[in-house]
């Protein structure tokens, strides 16, 4: 009988804690403690009771001492494959769950469709429930405790990969101004067009052009203030102009933004800003900047040192004193203790050379091995010696594989993302993988990121359990 499964990956850091997964006639209970589960399930037909209507449910509920969180779901076709309905129906309405200022469920799912020789056939979902690590730095190595006197680069930073792009607020607004053709000039040179130019004309790629840049650029779906509270502490930003070709349209204010190439994420002025409210929410927490402009096209204009200084200057004026910007001598010299007595917990880098583990061919996976296979290729004592830190890039870029990018684009929903498509996969590989090898790899007064697409709660514990072990050495 026809039948469509659903893999689920799922990572739970709290006691007490439980997720229920159910889909017509199988229920599933995951509850054992920071292990990395895969669990396929699947919607058989046979076992939905409408002889006419062969949708059934997966859900998912989240329970803590038998009392129920959440409960999220989406109906799934068991003949045609499809998935719709429900409360995942749309990954902009996914979000974090935060309970009770204790913990936080975060979970995603990518709609599969009728499947593709390249990009997973069952639909994909993961769900990771963590403690809230809002203040996880203050409790590694909290104020006054000889813990805080290790050198900060002692410290694992879990990192929310291209933080910019959490939304297609920006994109939307230039979209609805300028019109669906601009697409061609936002994502450049991209081979995705050439595949879609095959299939579509101008018109027809204009009509899809949310789908497309969707695809290509999207990577977070939570707001910064959650990813912070999740436990995020590094940052890459890409402050740019928007592209001359749509700077004078007047769809946004004229000012920086993070920059996918040229597709416009999160104002600068709004991240600085948010940073800064945290950071004085939470007085034992540090967060790290680093500025890059790779892949930033000129056509995007980039800021003089003179309008970086007055962002800074701005978003800092609301602190009255109580931040101090550190450089890459302070986050490589200073302990714990003195960044934060020297009020240094905004370190902000501009152009500095680290060792980072990602390749354009090793990333572009819809598995997660050749990352895998490259981490200790990469992580050795001679590539690390004088590099600022270590980047360790979990996620893949199925973006860069034209052949997913056109199913994602033109086959499924249009909020399906060939990136979640390989979150859970790449994640139940990579992360125990830095769990069982950054100790080993990664030199001990080297500082380390760790950073993934739809920053997690999985990726957050697996990092802060890391930065106790190298703080307790």
């Amino acid at each position: 009988m026809p039948s469509k499964g659903v893999r689920v990956y799922t990572y739970i850091a709290v006691p007490g804690c439980s997720i229920e997964l159910s889909v017509p006639g199988q229920t599933i209970i995951v509850n054992e403690l920071n292990r990395f589960s895969n669990v396929d399930m699947e919607v058989e037909s046979h076992a939905i009771e409408s002889f006419l209507d062969k949708r059934g449910r997966f859900t998912f509920k989240v329970y803590q001492h038998g009392n129920q969180i959440t409960e999220q779901w989406i109906s799934v076709n068991a003949i045609t494959g499809n998935a719709s309905g429900g409360t995942m129906e749309s990954i902009a309405n996914t979000p974090s769950i935060l309970h009770n200022n204790d913990f936080i469920v975060s979970y995603g799912f990518y709609e599969a469709g009728s499947g593709h020789d390249l990009l997973p056939k069952q639909h994909q979902c993961y769900i990771t429930i963590a403690p809230n690590y809002a203040s996880w730095i203050g409790s590694v190595a909290p104020p006054g405790s000889d813990l805080e006197n290790k050198p900060f680069t002692r410290l694992v930073l879990p990192a929310a990969h291209d933080v910019g792009m959490n939304s297609m607020e920006s994109t939307d607004a230039v979209l609805r101004r300028v019109g669906g053709a601009v697409v061609g000039t936002l994502v450049g040179n991209s081979p995705v067009l050439t595949q879609l130019a095959d299939k579509l004309s101008g018109d027809a790629i204009a009509l899809i052009a949310p789908n497309i840049i969707f695809s290509l650029a999207i990577t977070q779906k939570d707001s910064l203030a959650t990813m912070l509270q999740i436990g995020a502490r590094y940052f890459e930003f890409r402050p740019a102009h928007l592209h001359s070709a749509v700077r004078s349209s007047g769809a946004l204010p004229d000012r920086l933004y993070f920059q996918h190439g040229a597709i416009p994420g999160m104002a600068y002025d709004a991240f600085l800003r948010d940073v800064v409210t945290f950071l004085r929410a939470h007085p034992a927490e540090i967060v790290m900047v680093q500025l890059r402009f790779d892949g930033v096209p000129d056509a995007c204009a980039r800021p003089s040192d003179e309008e970086k200084r007055q962002y800074l200057d701005e978003a800092l004026r609301q602190a009255h004193g109580e931040l101090v910007v550190g450089n890459l001598d302070d986050m490589k010299r200073a302990s714990i203790a003195q960044l934060r007595r020297e009020r240094k917990r905004l370190i902000m880098l501009d152009g500095v050379d680290s060792l980072s583990t990602y390749s354009d061919e090793g990333n572009a996976t819809v598995t997660g091995d050749s990352i895998v296979a490259a981490l200790p290729r990469v992580l050795t004592p001679d590539n690390q010696r004088g590099k600022a830190f270590v980047n360790i890039q979990c996620q893949a870029t199925a973006s860069n594989i034209p052949k997913a990018v056109v199913y994602s684009v033109l086959e499924a929903s249009a909020t399906t993302s060939c990136l979640l498509a390989t979150k859970g996969i790449c994640d139940s590989k990579t992360l125990p993988w830095c769990r069982d090898n950054v100790l080993r790899t990664c030199e001990l007064d080297q500082l380390v990121v760790m950073m993934n697409d739809w920053i997690d709660g999985a990726t957050a514990d697996v990092a802060v359990n890391l930065s106790r072990e190298r703080l307790a050495r």
